[in-house]
């Protein structure tokens, strides 16, 4: 069984607003087994409606599609399965008295163009929509399944969740259960991180592992099939052992963890506490920490030095420092970190100080230059050389540079005793 999903709206091929219900339902269909092998978005063009809706129908066994189904000209959804289903709209009683329904639940008065939502192709069922006045369309074309949902993710859902998935139990004949997980790294590239997978990614390896990149994080997407989802689950263990202990270092969470909330772990594992001083990246390495739900007892605080007088009377940089080896140096980064530690009073003093650009850069010191500072209780001081590259906008710069630093203080605190 193969499904693609269609998404319609002028605003979504624009840019203007981002397609989130493709992903939602793709996500959904998985668990059911049933593979989504295209995704489809287009306008509100009546023509490239029809035309897509051919496509989908000749090369897949279930059709889902968002939006078109509004009260307004640009909604062509009905139009356009009609159209291809070689059959006239008809106008439904009992949608139109839905809709009618609706409105007066709402205190409003029902404009005559909503009655075009009534209208259905010849031989479609209606799909109540209890949170909205768009129902939605059910209809077999040809050899396939054309399911037409409203576009609002809100209403989209919970039709989905109520009324399609429902009879999607009976459609999907195939026994069979999808499970997705994601391990996400930090710390090497996608590059080498594949190079030291190349055995878990082969090509037709089962269960099938992906390897995608965002924000520097470098995430193995693991799916596994099975009759049930405990048969899928246990299909899929052995492969995600295996990264585990491959990859230990470099985990720093799976689902939707990520630098952050590895770090707040082993700041509870261990009992210890982290202050920061900021200078390129402007706080967002706090904000990025205080994000964490139960940090506080972990994170005192940290300072925004931007200016080069913020450091020294702040952090206690000396101004002989600044004049010697400017702003965005080692030994700057060296005296941040000591200074944000102990006026803190904290275990770890972390700091970034650097050239986020896009101006500002010299041959000797470009944008997306960035030096790292980490003070740890035995009263050591390291540094460290970032080059993200003068080529990268200033908040990939910025980004990348906080959430080194993070790692960073990560993998200091696995080095430390449980408390």
């Amino acid at each position: 069984m193969k499904a693609e999903i269609i998404a319609i709206g002028s605003e979504l091929v624009s840019g203007q607003s981002l397609d989130t219900n493709s992903q939602w339902l793709s996500r959904e269909l998985s668990t059911l087994g049933i593979p989504v092998h295209f995704h489809t978005t287009l306008g509100d063009d009546l023509d490239e409606n029809v035309a897509a809706f051919r496509i989908a129908i000749a090369r897949a066994d279930l059709i889902l599609v968002s939006g078109g189904l509004g009260p307004t000209q640009d909604d062509l959804t009905r139009e356009a399965l009609a159209l291809v289903a070689g059959v006239p709209l008809v106008e439904k009683a009992e949608a139109l008295e839905a809709i009618t329904a609706m409105f007066a639940r709402r205190s409003r008065p029902m404009a005559e163009r909503n009655r075009v939502q009534a209208l259905f192709p010849v031989g479609a069922e209606m799909v109540p929509n209890r949170v909205g006045t768009a129902p939605g369309i059910w209809m077999k074309v040809a050899n396939a399944v054309v399911t037409c949902l409203p576009g609002v993710p809100s209403e989209l859902r919970t039709m989905y969740e109520e009324q399609v998935r429902p009879r999607l139990n009976q459609f999907a004949t195939s026994g069979r259960v999808i499970l997705h997980h994601k391990i996400n790294l930090f710390g090497k590239g996608e590059s080498d991180v594949e190079a030291a997978a190349l055995d878990l990614t082969a090509r037709g390896r089962i269960p099938e592992v992906g390897i995608t990149a965002h924000d520097a994080t470098i995430s193995f997407r693991i799916s596994a099939e099975g009759a049930t989802e405990e048969e899928a689950r246990l299909a899929m263990e052995p492969t995600l052992t295996l990264i585990r202990e491959r990859f230990i270092e470099l985990i720093v969470g799976e689902g939707t963890g990520d630098v952050a909330e590895a770090l707040l772990a082993q700041l509870v594992r261990t009992g210890s506490t982290l202050a920061t001083a900021e200078s390129c990246t402007g706080g967002l390495v706090a904000q990025m920490i205080t994000a964490q739900p139960g940090v506080s007892d972990y994170f005192p605080g940290g300072v925004v030095s931007y200016a080069n007088q913020a450091k020294q009377e702040l952090l206690g940089v000396p101004a002989s420092l600044l004049t010697t080896y400017g702003a965005v140096s080692a030994e700057v980064a060296e005296a941040m970190a000591i200074g944000v530690r102990e006026r803190f009073h904290a275990t770890l003093g972390l700091s970034v100080t650097g050239v986020a650009g896009p101006t500002g850069g010299t041959p000797e010191k470009p944008v997306g230059l960035v030096f790292l500072g980490l003070a740890t209780p035995d009263g050591r001081v390291q540094t460290r050389r970032l080059e993200i590259g003068p080529e990268q906008p200033r908040e990939i710069i910025q980004r990348r540079s906080a959430k080194h630093v993070l790692n960073w203080a990560r993998l200091a605190l696995l080095a430390l005793p449980s408390k």
